[in-house]
């Protein structure tokens, strides 16, 4: 039986239809990433172990060094497959792992000292490690790698294409509707700023997670560590694998108190920031998408692009109707993988290993949608006429200001009167006019009330659509 797939019989969207749209993602968060990272895992703490001035396992020399360094480095996707192959025969993945890498100590690129001196030390591969010891820091590199280089950086250009275009619209007014009915006017600019803001507080959120490891053997006690050599502080060297820089340690955040594995909570934490932020977005293509709707938006057309197969003047916002469907899916994996995998049984159980192996498709579904939203806006165009039309129609919003005003001077069941000659009512400027012309209040605030337009009743919604780049 082949294991190789083309896109159109595979299995899962996004290594199917989606493919290229995610070639970024693909060698950080797919099987072969992982086993990429665990090699780096193995690796960094076999080489750390011969600088330890442990006299049972010498200092290697600089070559053999070299070597280790460029298996993480040089390390393809024909590796991971000869790991695979290991794995068929000791059906184990990271043992599989570490006879790889064991049998790469007698490949001929090395001198015959170097191939001697890592011989002689192979069994300090996988020195005191447990499985989880290796997999719960190649998640966690995983996931630092998955955030740092692709999910922050489309958050970063979504966050800046907002703020562009709240800057753009700042003055454009718009009117508000609240529970579905016309409300105070806003402006274009502002309501864009209103999620702009929200995606760089929640960015920050992500961005803050510390990603943790653990290296503290089979049930996070140093058991097997101190059995060997017990005058050792096996926990400051963990540390220091875990903590250091990257090609001396990993440059991870470490984890001191744990069972067989690293409790997950990091990864609760991070994985909820993405879904509320998710949310977030769920709410901005919605929107859009109602606004498209209501004629303020056109959409770039696009040569040769069919909008329907049976009504050629169609136009759908199908790429916020994508990313709304995709950020749902991630969402539903990000939660699900926030509840489940702080949970394990006692010192450990296995029903966190088939669930962390999804965790690419969570960000896969998060970096689609993205795209499709970043898609989405970049076709946009503003509809002038259609925003001012809404607007020349909704006379009846001015009922809170005059309302308002005649409250300030004391005049008598103010919004008891506005609400008589509003609500429910088609409501004229002519109308208003001749009720502000009645009023007993200083003529400068009737000359104010009577210059006022829907249009211009925005309050500061312009000067905080500028303000949004300084949260």
């Amino acid at each position: 039986m082949t294991t190789d797939h083309t896109t159109i019989s595979a299995l899962s969207p996004l290594d199917g239809r989606y493919s290229a749209k995610l070639a970024a993602l693909r060698p950080i968060m797919s099987e072969h990433g992982y086993m990429h990272k665990r090699v780096q895992v193995e690796i960094t703490w076999f080489i750390a172990l011969t600088k330890a001035n442990l006299a049972e396992c010498p200092p290697l020399s600089q070559e053999a060094t070299d070597y280790l360094l460029r298996l993480v480095a040089d390390f393809s996707e024909a590796d991971t497959a000869a790991i695979k192959d290991i794995e068929r025969e000791t059906n184990h993945d990271v043992k599989a792992v570490e006879y790889w890498i064991k049998r790469a100590f007698g490949r001929e690129v090395l001198s015959e000292q170097a191939r001697a001196e890592l011989a002689r030390a192979g069994e300090f591969v996988h020195f005191a490690c447990t499985s989880e010891d290796i997999n719960n820091t190649s998640h966690a590199l995983q996931l630092q790698s998955a955030r740092d280089t692709v999910l922050l950086p489309q958050l970063n250009t979504l966050i800046d294409l907002l703020l562009e275009m709240a800057e753009k619209f700042a003055d454009v007014p718009m009117l508000s509707r609240t529970h579905g009915q016309t409300a105070s006017p806003t402006t274009v600019g502002k309501e864009i700023a209103n999620v702009a803001v929200r995606l760089q507080r929640a960015r920050s959120r992500i961005a803050q997670v510390a990603i943790m490891a653990k290296m503290n053997g089979a049930v996070g006690n140093y058991n097997a560590h101190l059995s060997a050599w017990p005058d050792v502080d096996w926990e400051a060297f963990a540390k220091r694998v875990v903590s250091a820089p990257v090609p001396e340690g990993l440059g991870l955040t470490f984890q001191d108190f744990s069972i067989q594995i690293e409790p997950h909570d990091y990864m609760a934490e991070l994985f909820d920031a993405m879904a509320r932020t998710n949310t977030i977005f769920i709410d901005l293509a919605r929107d859009v998408w109602g606004y498209i709707s209501l004629g303020y938006f056109k959409q770039r057309l696009k040569d040769g692009e069919i909008g329907s197969s049976t009504m050629p003047h169609k136009v759908n916002p199908i790429d916020f109707e994508n990313a709304e469907g995709n950020l749902g899916l991630a969402n539903a994996l990000l939660r699900h993988l926030s509840e489940k995998l702080p949970i394990s049984r006692w010192q450990r159980d296995l029903t966190d290993s088939t669930v962390l192996r999804n965790m690419g498709v969570a960000f896969g579904y998060t970096a689609l949608a993205y795209q499709s939203m970043g898609t989405g806006l970049r076709k946009l165009e503003l509809n002038p006429e259609a925003l001012a039309q809404d607007l020349d129609q909704s006379w009846e919003v001015l009922a809170e200001p005059i309302q308002t005003v005649m409250r300030r001077y004391g005049i008598s069941g103010a919004y008891e009167q506005l609400k008589a000659v509003t609500r429910g009512k088609t409501v004229t400027r002519e109308a208003l006019h001749g009720l502000i012309e009645s009023l007993a209040i200083p003529p400068a605030d009737k000359a104010r009330l009577l210059a006022m337009t829907p249009g211009s009743y925005v309050g500061k919604a312009a000067e905080l659509a500028r303000r949004a780049r300084e949260v």
